[in-house]
């Protein structure tokens, strides 16, 4: 392993490591909030037992957040000097955004921890939807960063040097909105029918029924309208790609030679030497049609651009056909729930179907950030550096990949058996 793999190694694992925690940090406070909210409105005290067990968990899960997180923040400057070099007064306002945004975070979750019976409940239960929003706007800050880097703009390049630089309109790139509406989204339905799959598990097995059924309708109601919602914002978010980013569209579909009425695959392998698509279901016409409204568009393939120019094909293809093919039937399940809702209980073969789905929703996340980040290589920044020529020059990159993996796979561990205790002690303090 070479320094620039083992670099790009461990930045993709300490992202895909980092993204799954900030993913149920930014909402697991809006379920908690909302159990919260049930319990001041009902004074039913398995709200307050479910609202403090999920209280506990989002204490946890913050804290192994913030140290991912930082981490992350380390490696930018560890792995990639020539990037932080030009990018670092480009970017430095939504990194100093997301950083206010956490501080505000962590002083919310202060409050929510210690506030009770000490303040007003409201403004008790008010601090810890502000840990929720607070959350989100971290979220949205960073991802701005990275939208950034898929689409820069801002700055004036002279001579391979960042000039006349404008850190508002960076922001504020032309990525930015459709990132962030989409990885949202991703967070709510994915940390949904995770939370909610490991309560109709505990339901199926007759433990605490109540309180795992209340959590799970919880749960659900953001997992579900979000899945719903997200198709709409994966077609806002691919037409944005088409426009800005042609070449990581083309890999995404193995769409190799430019035409019109260019099909959109189902499944298949993109086959680089015959640069074609092998064993996928062809749907005419329907990629021009996501792509720009219209069936007989025509759409930029992979030939209009020099060969070392390509994203790596066949892993983004894979990875999106898997973030769709979830994403998809988290939709159908979505409709489903509420369909279920309105019924006396749910069929068992419903909450069966939701316990599969349990790890599903981080897959399409992981699945999603690598057609994100390998979709846009070999750019560091799209079009203006490649990443080789970003990676610091020091030795010895590997160990450092190990150091981390070590690191991560330890929070890991940590963060399971403390969620698991403290769900095992909720459950049997009602009876489960």
């Amino acid at each position: 392993m070479d320094d620039l793999v083992a670099a790009r190694a461990t930045m993709a694992f300490s992202l895909g490591f980092h993204i799954i925690f900030a993913a149920i940090g930014m909402t697991m406070p809006f379920f908690m909030s909302a159990a919260h909210y049930r319990y001041l409105k009902t004074k039913d005290e398995v709200y307050l037992e479910l609202t403090k067990m999920w209280m506990k968990g989002v204490a946890i899960l913050f804290a192994v957040g913030a140290v991912s997180g930082t981490v992350l923040s380390f490696e930018l400057g560890l792995l990639w000097p020539g990037f932080m070099k030009h990018a670092g007064a480009i970017i430095g306002m939504p990194f100093s955004w997301e950083g206010t945004a956490f501080f505000l975070e962590a002083i919310a979750i202060g409050l929510f921890l210690y506030g009770w019976k000490r303040m007003n409940p409201w403004l008790h239960w008010f601090t810890g939807l502000m840990v929720g929003i607070s959350g989100f706007a971290s979220g949205i800050f960073v991802v701005a960063a990275n939208g950034w880097m898929n689409a820069p703009t801002g700055f004036d390049w002279v001579d391979g040097v960042a000039q006349n630089i404008d850190p508002v309109a960076a922001m504020f790139n032309r990525a930015w909105a459709h990132q962030s509406l989409h990885m949202q989204l991703a967070a709510l339905q994915a940390v949904g029918f995770a939370v909610g799959g490991i309560h109709a598990l505990l339901y199926l097995r007759g433990r605490a029924p109540d309180l795992n059924l209340k959590a799970l309708r919880i749960a659900m109601v953001f997992g579900a309208a979000a899945s719903i919602a997200q198709p709409f914002a994966g077609h806002f978010a691919g037409q944005r790609v088409a426009e800005l980013q042609p070449a990581k569209l083309a890999a995404l579909e193995g769409h190799f030679e430019t035409g019109t009425r260019a099909p959109l695959y189902i499944g298949g392998i993109p086959d680089m030497e015959k640069r074609t698509m092998e064993w996928g279901i062809p749907l005419p016409g329907m990629l021009s049609l996501m792509a720009h409204d219209d069936i007989n568009a025509e759409v930029i393939g992979l030939d209009q651009f020099p060969r070392e120019d390509w994203p790596n094909v066949p892993i983004v293809h894979i990875a999106f056909q898997i973030m769709v093919g979830i994403g998809t039937a988290m939709a159908a399940l979505g409709v489903l729930y509420f369909w279920f809702r309105r019924k006396a209980e749910f069929p068992r073969w419903f909450l069966r179907a939701l316990v599969l789905f349990i790890p599903m929703g981080m897959i399409a996340i992981e699945a999603g950030w690598i057609v994100t980040e390998v979709g846009r290589q070999p750019w560091i920044i799209y079009g203006f550096m490649r990443t080789k020529d970003a990676v610091t020059p020091v030795p010895g990159m590997v160990y450092h990949f190990y150091l981390f993996l070590a690191l991560y796979l330890t929070l890991a561990v940590a963060s399971a058996w403390l969620l698991r205790r403290q769900m095992r002690a909720v459950q049997k303090k009602i009876g489960g």
